[in-house]
């Protein structure tokens, strides 16, 4: 993943509603919530929803399946996990560069 798809990716995690509706799927597991269902656990309007899944969706963190007559929201898990990983791949690497530096000496 490189830089501009993690902060697009962020960015559409960057509303309140939509980290929300995002926690609630992960919660959810690879089941995921049918649309009336997050509807129903947010406490907000179809229209809002609709709104805050799209960002979702269009960031690829966000699959929908149509079962039946019912629309199922799932979290793109592989990509959440990517994600992390961008943001922790390379954690203290810098640090412990200076530290093998400094024990070499």
């Amino acid at each position: 993943m490189d830089t501009n798809d993690a902060a697009s990716r962020l960015e559409a995690l960057g509303n309140p509603t939509r980290l929300a509706l995002f926690r609630a799927l992960v919660k959810a597991g690879h089941g995921g919530l049918s649309v009336g269902e997050c509807q129903q656990r947010l406490a907000i309007a179809q229209s809002t929803l609709s709104f805050h899944l799209k960002a979702l969706i269009h960031a690829g963190l966000v699959t929908q399946e149509r079962q039946s007559r019912t629309l199922i929201c799932r979290a793109n898990f592989d990509l959440m996990n990517a994600l992390v990983g961008f943001l922790v791949d390379e954690c203290c690497v810098e640090e412990r560069c200076r530290t093998a530096v400094s024990d070499a000496a």
